[in-house]
């Protein structure tokens, strides 16, 4: 059975913590232990991303997050629809690496336009099977607003 949990974040860097321990909460509340620090990992570099790149001045963005029976899928939605680049950062070099940690942790990743301004960045982590089984009817979600860009 799947289930969606979202929740919006302000365009500031205390929200990356925020963004992480929302994903926290959803997993654990999934029952979700095979690719919990995957996903926590992908969501700090994505909101990261939004944060610094990606949302537009008086604009939040959003983490979504489905699980179904095989796969869990990370959505990040921001303001600018700006694509991002995967870079090859010199070794000292401080940033840089985001994308390419995402590339490299989940089994897919992509980025798609939204519909009236900004894009989406996804990705998706392969789960075991017992943890998709164990998925309970509701997690507490703190912002049940619809999708959208403010």
């Amino acid at each position: 059975m799947p289930e969606s949990l979202q929740q919006f974040f302000e365009a500031r860097r205390q929200s990356v913590h925020k963004a992480r321990e929302f994903a926290t909460r959803a997993l654990d509340g999934w029952g979700l232990t095979s690719r919990t620090e995957d996903i926590r990992l992908c969501v700090s570099e994505l909101a990261t991303n939004a944060v610094l790149h990606g949302t537009a001045r008086g604009h939040d963005f959003l983490v979504r997050l489905d699980i179904d029976d095989n796969c869990v899928r990370l959505e990040v939605h921001d303001s600018r629809r700006q694509q991002p680049v995967v870079r090859e950062p010199a070794i000292t070099d401080i940033s840089g690496r985001g994308l390419t940690l995402v590339a490299a942790l989940s089994d897919e990743w992509g980025v798609r336009d939204r519909t009236p301004l900004g894009k989406i960045i996804w990705s998706c982590f392969k789960t075991a099977d017992d943890a998709a089984q164990s998925i309970s009817p509701h997690v507490p979600n703190h912002d049940d607003r619809p999708l959208e860009v403010r």
